[in-house]
């Protein structure tokens, strides 16, 4: 097995994280809003990424959805998935993360966040690994520890998922097990 060119800090900051939040639209959708004519929003998530928190969480290590936007498709696909920590309308993501972080009795260097755009930034700097998607904005781009090789909505997500799964030595028992939990 191949496993992609990590360095030696980032494999090492990976290895610590328990938690990992990520942003939605641009980081988990390619960041379009679509609207009906009911008012209705829709978005259009990579299976991937879904596939990657089913991952994580066989592996222990927690999830979070944290989004600005109120947004029941978030809430619906967080359900789907199995997030425990899902907020939407939440006004600042950092303090979101260190909420949870402090209910699970962890530190914020156990925290990894994925983001790619300005209300993502704070978040980003206070966390043990951040990661941007491709597509993230330049100004948050310094910030990150990482940044993964698919945009977002094209399984920027998975990338997160899958470095932290290396990092954390568990795609042996995945590959071993040959199918998804």
């Amino acid at each position: 097995m191949t496993m992609p060119a990590y360095s030696a800090d980032l494999l090492e900051r990976a290895a610590k994280i328990k938690l990992i939040g990520f942003d939605v639209d641009g980081t988990l959708t390619d960041g379009r809003l679509l609207y009906g004519t009911d008012g209705h929003e829709a978005k259009s998530f990579q299976v991937l990424d879904g596939l990657g928190f089913t991952l994580l969480r066989h592996a222990g290590i927690e999830t979070a959805l944290v989004t600005a936007r109120i947004s029941e498709v978030v809430e619906r696909r967080g359900r789907e998935l199995q997030v425990k920590h899902i907020h939407t309308h939440e006004r600042s993501k950092l303090a979101c993360m260190q909420r949870i972080a402090a209910g699970m009795g962890i530190g914020m260097d156990q925290v990894a966040f994925v983001g790619d755009d300005l209300p993502d930034l704070a978040t980003m700097r206070h966390v043990g690994l951040a990661i941007a998607t491709a597509n993230a904005h330049h100004w948050v781009l310094p910030a990150a520890h990482w940044v993964t090789p698919r945009r977002g909505g094209e399984g920027a997500g998975r990338d997160a998922c899958d470095l932290l799964l290396y990092a954390q030595g568990h795609v042996e028992g995945i590959l071993a097990h040959g199918e998804h939990p």
